[in-house]
Order: C-alpha cells, then sequence, then structure tokens
C-alpha cells in the first residue's frame, strides 16, 4: 500500500561536539549568549523528515510516495531517490532556492542544537494531495508552514487517513490551529518534548488528546513509547543498542515503523515494537539514511528483541 510522505527533504550538515552543552551555557548569562562549539568532525547527509521516513520504510518493503520540494540545488538527492527506487514524481523542484538545509550540532550527551532554512520548503504547499493519486494512509510531517496546513486538509477531504506529526513545526502553529490538526488527524505522533508543548498550546490533556484520535503516539527515546488507543496505554519498550552513534532521524525511523504496521494492519503492540526497532537500528548510525539492514536482518532483530515474528 502506498504512504503518502508530506514532509521537508534536506541536506543536513551534521557536527559532533565532544563537550556538553550545559558546560558551556551559563544560566545567568543567556540573555547574552555569544559561545562558540569546536566541532572537529562535521559531515554533509541527505535528510528532511519526509526523506528519512521514506528511507526507514522502503527498507521495510513498503511503498512511499514523497510530496516535497527541492531547490536548484536538489539534483543530487533526486539522484539518490532514483537509485533507492523511491519515487519523485510528487517533489517539485523550485528555481531561485535552495533546497532546506539543516545544521545540527551533537554533544556527548546527544544533545543536539539545530539551525535550519527552510528554502524551498517554504514552497511545498505548491503541491496537491490530488495529484499523488490513489493513498489510503498519509504523513504530514514538519514541513512548510502553509503546506502542513494545505496536505492535512486535503487528506482529511479525501478521506485518507492522516498521520499527524508536527515535529520541530509544532511552534509554527498556535492552540486553535492545532486543535484543527487533531480534528483531522486519524493519529497523532509526537516526541515527549512535543506532547508536553502540544497541551500547553491546545489546553487539552494527552487523554483528551487520545479521545478525539485513533491513536496517540508519544515517544520517549530511551524509555520506548506511549500508545494510547481504544481508551488503554500500550507501553513500548525501546531496543537496547551496543552503541548510541547519533540520534539524528531516530523519530523519522520510528515513524516509517508506524506506517508500515498500519500498511500491513498489524495490532498496535507489534506496530509499536517494530516502529521502536527502527529507531534503534537508526541510533547505531551517522545520519538520517546510512543505516541498510536487510529485510531479514530487521526481521530477525525483531524476533531476537521480542520472541516472535511479526
Amino acid at each position: 500500500m502506498t504512504s503518502l510522505i508530506c514532509g521537508s527533504l534536506a541536506f543536513d550538515t551534521i557536527m559532533s561536539f565532544d563537550g556538553r552543552f550545559s558546560e558551556a551555557l551559563l544560566a545567568d548569562q543567556l540573555h547574552k549568549i555569544n559561545v562558540s562549539f569546536l566541532v572537529p568532525q562535521i559531515r554533509r547527509e541527505f535528510g528532511g523528515c519526509a526523506g528519512n521516513i521514506a528511507y526507514n520504510l522502503q527498507l521495510l518493503g513498503g511503498d512511499p510516495l514523497i510530496m516535497a520540494a527541492l531547490g536548484q540545488d536538489g539534483t543530487d538527492y533526486l539522484e539518490r531517490l532514483a537509485g533507492l527506487g523511491i519515487s519523485a514524481r510528487c517533489i517539485r523542484t523550485i528555481e531561485g532556492s535552495y533546497t532546506a538545509q539543516c545544521f545540527i550540532t551533537t554533544d556527548q550527551d546527544s544533545n543536539q542544537i539545530t539551525a535550519f532554512h527552510p528554502g524551498a520548503m517554504m514552497q511545498s504547499h505548491q503541491n496537491q494531495v490530488a495529484h499523488a493519486g490513489k493513498v489510503r494512509i498519509a504523513i504530514v510531517a514538519p514541513d512548510g508552514r502553509d503546506a502542513m496546513l494545505q496536505h492535512a486538509r486535503d487528506c482529511a477531504a479525501a478521506g485518507i487517513d492522516l498521520i499527524f506529526d508536527p515535529g520541530q513545526g509544532l511552534p509554527m502553529f498556535n492552540g486553535a490551529e492545532l486543535k484543527d490538526f487533531i480534528e483531522m488527524a486519524t493519529h497523532v505522533a509526537v516526541n515527549d518534548y512535543e506532547a508536553e508543548l502540544l497541551t500547553e498550546r491546545t489546553g487539552l490533556s494527552l487523554d483528551q488528546i487520545a479521545q478525539r484520535v485513533d491513536t496517540l503516539i508519544v515517544t520517549r527515546g530511551e524509555n520506548g513509547a506511549d500508545i494510547f488507543t481504544g481508551g488503554a496505554t500500550l507501553r513500548i519498550p525501546s531496543v537496547p543498542v551496543a552503541q548510541v552513534v547519533d540520534p539524528t532521524g531516530c523519530g523519522d525511523a520510528f515513524r516509517a515503523g508506524v506506517l508500515y504496521g498500519l500498511g500491513k494492519g498489524m495490532d498496535w503492540e507489534t506496530t509499536g515494537r517494530l516502529a521502536s526497532l527502527m529507531g534503534a537500528i537508526k541510533i547505531t548510525h551517522q545520519g538520517g539514511q546510512n543505516h541498510k539492514p536487510s529485510r531479514a536482518e530487521i526481521e530477525q532483530r525483531f524476533e531476537d528483541a521480542f520472541g516472535y515474528r511479526w
């Protein structure tokens, strides 16, 4: 089943700071920050939420369809997607703009400071959900503000099951707009920080949000995830890893597991566990799209972790 993935495509510049941000920032001087971090390691990666989700869904054997915008410098990304066998028919190139650029600095505790230039992403609303053809499920992930609003409305009007995944785009919306997203969504997926911001802005508790959608997913990093569905709360464990290398894109890998599970009609416990595993596989690799497990390897790791095959 084709999964429509509305979100950003970006080039990620990822830097590693060997110290701790907390030791470099003085609490009583935050009103006049002037700080420099030495970053001896730097890489440029293919990224963006839509690209990362699609990449992970492809690893699972799903059928991702990206709806996004690239800039005039996006040829390399299009060639990469073609090499992966991921359709680019709903990706628009915006002349006169650069592809979105994300500059991420990670400290030794996996805390991150990110600067983001949206570029062509701000024109993503030029894409129309109707142009995607027949799809049953879609995700609206972080993208241009107008695009997120439009694509959610289009999915709701077309009767497409919608996962609302506001991510780092959440602060762009006020409480009323976020309530509208929740009403349009079939499922809502946030991390624990975003959950706090979502409840603060909407005035709704997590239980109240869960009552308005089929499923509310709150990921909690190393503490796994909570899935609120059918009046119950499922506690999804994290999958232990030998070494945490880079958290960039872990949430996107988790979302790909959710999309795959929904597309295959899996129960929520299995879907959550698969999503958790995909995040664990990602976190042991640098960048959002450099892990390359085979489908058979993913299946075996799932069985090793949970004692059964999905």
